[in-house]
């Protein structure tokens, strides 16, 4: 088996990852070609494909949604993602052991909870209208006193396939969104029988070259060696001697292309699709993106790798995008930076009077 290096590995992953230079294609498409983008909250996606798509509009996005082409649903993880309507249909079967695991977390407030009897109930509910999960619990508690009202609801949203009723707010979703069944919503039945294969390869050709460890972080789906081994993907080492698997003919890039500086959002899944993450962010600077509470701030990059943060606000019609990096930054890739963040607060801000790239302690 061939060695691939650091650098070969991860400019593999920015060109799977659209980073490299951004496409011309749908947000539907590149949705597809992601397998999702996390979406612990509306707004991230819409920055994440504006870093990888030539000249994106939010309302791209937000008429894909309009459409039913794409969802906002519990997915990979147990977690929020944004995935086309074709992929939710193909895969949310065979991620579900992981959403049903997910009631072990649960622990003692699982304490009478009848996971088939509270799904029965919650599709009942749901099947009239979309409801905020605050209304989903209380309408449970009534029918199960006993019962803890977060273990209802954490059934509710792990167990039966629901999908994000969208609004005309900005960014497609209020913070308090409400639920919908997903077969009413898409017209559609959900496959029923798993395909693991499908997607490991889908996986790798967004993601790869990778590990069974990396799979298993991604999509929470365990035992993924086997699935793996059964598949007909190139392999190599890495530096450490660890084999990587890959889809044939998969892109991966001269180590030395140069790419540009790219702005990512929070919980962007290039920062969450890997057990060991030194591809995209050196070890040293993962405490100051990975939170304890469990968030995972909006970074950018440079040369490829994560070199520090940035946060945006607009106050009295000045829109402000506020570098942190974590070392010293060249004075080429200060410009490069400034002219990405401009161009990113006109997305972000485009009522903004005027605009402003500044560097944290400057």
């Amino acid at each position: 088996m061939s060695t691939l290096t650091g650098r070969a590995v991860n400019r593999a992953t920015l060109a799977r990852q659209l980073l490299v230079e951004r496409v011309d294609e749908s947000a539907v498409e590149v949705v597809r070609r992601l397998v999702g983008m996390q979406g612990q909250e509306a707004k991230h996606p819409y920055v994440g494909l504006w870093s990888r798509v030539v000249g994106f509009d939010e309302g791209q996005l937000t008429r894909a949604v309009e459409d039913r082409e794409v969802v906002r649903a519990t997915m990979f993880r147990g977690t929020l993602h944004l995935v086309t309507a074709e992929d939710y249909l193909r895969f949310r079967s065979t991620i579900s052991p992981v959403l049903e695991a997910g009631l072990k977390l649960l622990g003692d407030r699982a304490e009478g909870l009848q996971p088939e009897k509270v799904v029965a109930a919650a599709r009942k509910l749901l099947a009239k209208e979309p409801l905020t999960f605050t209304e989903v619990r209380d309408a449970l508690i009534k029918e199960f006193p006993e019962v803890n009202d977060r273990a209802l609801g954490f059934t509710t949203r792990m167990m039966v396939p629901l999908v994000m009723y969208p609004t005309e707010t900005r960014w497609g979703w209020p913070a308090n969104a409400r639920f919908t069944p997903a077969e009413e919503w898409l017209g559609a039945k959900i496959r029923r029988s798993a395909v693991p294969e499908e997607l490991v390869v889908r996986y790798l050709e967004a993601f790869g070259p990778a590990t069974p460890a990396d799979f298993q972080t991604w999509s929470g789906l365990p035992g993924a060696k086997a699935t793996f081994d059964a598949l007909e993907l190139e392999r190599f080492t890495d530096e450490n001697g660890k084999t990587l698997y890959d889809v044939p003919g998969a892109p991966r890039p001269d180590p030395d292309t140069d790419v540009p500086v790219r702005f990512l959002p929070e919980f962007d899944n290039l920062l969450l699709a890997h057990a060991k993450r030194e591809r995209i962010i050196a070890d040293e600077h993962r405490p100051a993106v990975f939170t304890k509470n469990l968030r995972i701030k909006s970074t950018y990059t440079v040369d490829g790798l994560v070199a520090g943060l940035w946060t945006a606000e607009k106050k009295r019609g000045v829109a402000t995008l506020t570098l942190t990096p974590f070392g010293r930054t060249l004075k080429r890739t200060r410009a490069e930076l400034e002219r990405e963040g401009t161009a990113l607060l006109g997305f972000l801000e485009p009522d903004a009077k005027t605009t402003a790239v500044v560097t944290a302690g400057e």
